[in-house]
């Protein structure tokens, strides 16, 4: 472009400072939700990527096919000694081990106990693993038993300025040990799912019972291969190894793999993996928000071709004098198109602006923190101003270039496309609307969903519960178990005090077995089993359906020490009365079930949802312990009486004074559940934001239409009020000029909200019914927007004086 061409945009754009502020401030919008969400994919996507030579590192998992099992799925953990059997199965294979990490450690100082992330790795770890080193030798950092590798926050919080090299932490984690620090390695950034601040070697007497059980799953193993090739040839294996070595797997004649499998995951994958049971709600959130950016910009970008066509036939009088004056079509096509390229960067660059300006604003709607990297995002703006502004300048440009010039300058208005024209901007009209319509539809669905997860009912009554979670520590001695609760019940604020091995929020244990059932060939279907003990059911308010409680009155209930072939009683969930064939569970109470380890069934209670509501809520029986003590991770559950905090800060001066060596670790179980929640409603905050964006992207650009529309009318509306058109009439019009492409809209609106939505609900199993009401809401809002829009441009039109209008030109 010389400098008369660009000399001709700026005049354009002066001259008509509407037009220029609607179309580069739509492009504007829908480019900086374009970054904004593309930064959030990029993060999301990031994961391990910022770790080197990550793509030649492979993460082990755990495949389980159990007949009818809650637990099949596949698992990102291993058996403990995996590694050791692959190690003498396979010559020269690389790997490492990480046994822990988030909150898995406390480190002692001063008398005082503070959780670390800690975990327990092998001496190769820093090898195979290379996380960025501030100071020590990756090599020999973890050689030797007592050494540690710490992160760098850490070292301030224990060392300040002095070198961290040499000082000494004690770490308690399957128990208590000094370490001296080697290594200080980079703090992990955000996007990470590894939680290491403290590194120690793993050393055979940390190994527990279950180190080389096959069907034990304790860690997370890693292997690392030079190329793909190589790791695709090593997975290929993996199913004769499970056979070879997994022989406690299957019974005679059956082979293990049948029941475990083994594969390789590229470690970069691992983040937006679903594991078990769970559906791919991560990879389908990020694609979905990464779709909603994209349309935004689509329809950003349809809105500057409908505009730009729009208001073509303003310049043709210009195109028709420079071909008088020699200039040929492909020197019109360039101009136009450099034109519509300088436009968009204008618009990249307000679009960067405003994405800067909002990104503190997304960051605390969506929790993030996301910023902006201008080496990426330079670049790529650059990239995007070329191939947007080619995108949306080509059509105008070859509609302007062909305007014949004696047609023009002889005409007495300038041409705006004919019933063509009108056909193609009414097409864009209705794609734009049909994705916002979809977007709107789509935001009522995602809002409604997890506003009802958060309220539904989980099976008990969560309100005013406390789960501790600090008794499951190891350090905490099992005889001191019965002294603290007892104190914990004494408190004024605690009306009831249980102890189990799984708790409102997930943790604790996840077990489960085969059934076998009377008349039944085979070992019958998988249930998951919790250990509780006394008041369990009373004190978490699970509604009984049939039959008792556990109870102190029936010796048999109590599982603890007692041998199992003489039978012991149980509680079912609603959710195993089919899986067990029982009618109702008045059929179920009384019946002995489990085959050679005879089970009576003398309750059964409502299904209790302890972790997220994306997976289903498995068949579940609960065996009773009288002395909490037997129970091996002792996850503590109080109900508390008058406001929680209170009850909160009680117990935990309490355990201050009882167990200061061990952290305090509790919340209240609706913060607990909230975690569960908490990807959804990001996700729903983010879709949202964009879709309101996008919906305004559409009403800018039919508020811009109707103006022109109405101003190239204005001496038709002259002629129809001089025959006796009365203001309404004139508004019904051009009113429903514009609302027409905005009915047939839904028509693309309804199908793919529909599918999209129906996706999205299906990962979870209490989802809410997809209510023809989202449909028909989300249209009236879209033809309301769309009457609003166009309504002032119609009315200040229709209140034109005829003769003022048939003089207009």
């Amino acid at each position: 472009m010389n400098r008369f061409a660009l000399l001709s945009l700026y005049r354009s754009l002066v001259r008509h400072k509407l037009y220029a502020a609607l179309n580069i401030g739509g492009l504007a919008v829908g480019i900086a939700v374009f970054l904004i969400l593309g930064l959030y994919v990029r993060f999301e996507t990031g994961y391990e990527k910022w770790l080197p030579d990550y793509d030649k590192t492979y993460i082990v998992r755990t495949t389980w096919t159990l007949p009818d099992s809650p637990a099949n799925g596949t698992y990102a953990w291993t058996m403990g000694g995996l590694l050791d059997q692959m190690r003498e199965d396979f010559p020269g294979v690389v790997g490492t081990r990480i046994n822990g990490g988030g909150n898995a450690g406390t480190i002692l100082t001063e008398g005082r106990a503070t959780q670390v992330d800690a975990a327990q790795v092998d001496a190769n770890f820093l090898q195979v693993m290379p996380l960025p080193l501030v100071a020590g030798d990756a090599a020999t950092a973890l050689a030797q038993p007592g050494n540690a590798a710490i992160d760098e926050k850490t070292a301030r919080a224990y060392f300040g300025d002095r070198d961290p090299i040499g000082q000494t932490l004690v770490l308690s984690m399957d128990k208590v040990r000094t370490y001296r620090v080697a290594a200080v390695f980079r703090d992990l950034p955000k996007n990470s799912d590894f939680k290491l601040s403290v590194l120690v070697p793993i050393t055979r007497d940390m190994a527990s019972e279950n180190w080389y059980h096959w069907g034990s799953t304790s860690l997370q193993t890693f292997l690392r291969f030079d190329t793909p090739a190589a790791a695709r040839g090593f997975a290929a294996k993996l199913t004769a190894f499970v056979d070879r070595r997994g022989k406690e797997l299957a019974d005679i004649g059956e082979k293990p793999s049948q029941t475990q499998q083994l594969n390789l995951l590229p470690l970069a994958d691992l983040h937006l993996e679903p594991a078990g049971v769970n559906t791919s709600s991560a990879r389908m959130t990020v694609a979905t928000l990464g779709l909603v950016g994209l349309l935004t910009l689509l329809i950003a970008v349809v809105n500057y071709i409908n505009l730009a066509t729009a208001r073509a036939g303003l310049r043709a009088r210009e195109v028709a004098m420079r071909k008088v004056l020699g200039a040929d079509r492909g020197t019109l096509v360039r101009q136009f198109l450099g034109e519509a390229v300088l436009t968009v960067a204008i618009a990249a660059l307000g679009g960067l602006i405003l994405a800067e300006l909002g990104l503190p604003l997304v960051n605390a709607a969506g929790g993030l923190s996301l910023t902006m990297p201008y080496a990426v995002v330079v670049p790529a703006l650059v990239v995007l101003a070329v191939v947007v502004g080619v995108l949306a300048g080509v059509y105008p440009a070859i509609l302007l270039s062909r305007f014949p010039a004696a047609a023009v300058l002889a005409s007495a208005r300038s041409p705006g496309g004919g019933r063509a024209g009108t056909r193609i901007r009414e097409a864009l009209v209705i794609g734009q609307f049909g994705l916002a319509i979809a977007f709107m539809i789509g935001t009522a669905v995602l809002v409604a969903q997890t506003r009802h997860i958060r309220v539904s009912d989980v099976g008990f009554q969560r309100d005013a519960l406390i789960v501790l979670q600090s008794t499951a520590d190891s350090a905490v001695p099992k005889d001191r178990l019965p002294s603290i609760l007892t104190a914990i019940r004494a408190l004024p604020q605690v009306r009831d005090v249980t102890v189990s091995n799984a708790a409102a929020g997930g943790s604790g244990e996840d077990n489960s077995d085969n059934m076998p059932l009377p008349g039944v060939a085979g070992p019958g279907p998988s249930l998951k089993w919790v250990l509780v003990s006394p008041r369990f059911f009373e004190t978490h308010g699970t509604r009984l359906l049939a039959g008792r409680w556990f109870d102190e009155a029936h010796g048999e209930d109590d599982t603890a020490g007692r041998d199992q072939a003489k039978g012991f009683n149980i509680v079912v969930n609603r959710r195993a009365l089919p899986t067990l064939r029982f009618a109702s569970p008045e059929d179920a109470v009384g019946k002995t079930i489990g085959g050679q380890r005879p089970r009576t069934i003398i309750g059964v209670v409502d299904d209790m949802r302890f972790d997220t509501p994306r997976v289903p809520l498995p068949p579940t029986y609960y065996i009773y312990y009288r002395q909490p003590e037997k129970i091996g991770t002792s996850m503590t559950t109080i109900r508390t009486t008058g406001d929680p905090r209170a009850a909160m800060q009680a117990v935990q001066a309490l355990w201050l004074r009882m167990m200061p060596q061990v952290p305090f670790n509790a919340k209240t179980a609706d913060q607990r559940l909230i975690d569960f929640y908490e990807a959804d409603d990001r996700a729903t905050r983010l879709f949202g934001i964009g879709a309101g964006l996008a919906v305004l992207i559409g009403c800018v650009g039919l508020w811009g239409l109707a103006s022109f529309n109405t101003a190239r009318r204005t001496r038709e509306i002259g002629i129809r009020k001089t025959l006796g058109a009365s203001s309404s009439d004139i508004v019904k019009l051009l009113v429903g000029q514009f609302l027409r492409p905005v009915l047939i809209a839904n028509l693309v609106a309804w199908p793919l909200a529909f599918f999209a939505m129906r996706t999205w609900l299906a990962g979870f199993e209490d989802a809410i019914a997809l209510s023809p009401l989202f449909f028909i809401g989300a249209s009236v809002v879209a033809v309301a927007v769309a009457v609003l829009t166009v309504l002032g441009q119609s009315l200040r039109a229709s209140r034109a004086a005829p003769a003022w209008a048939l003089r207009h030109d």
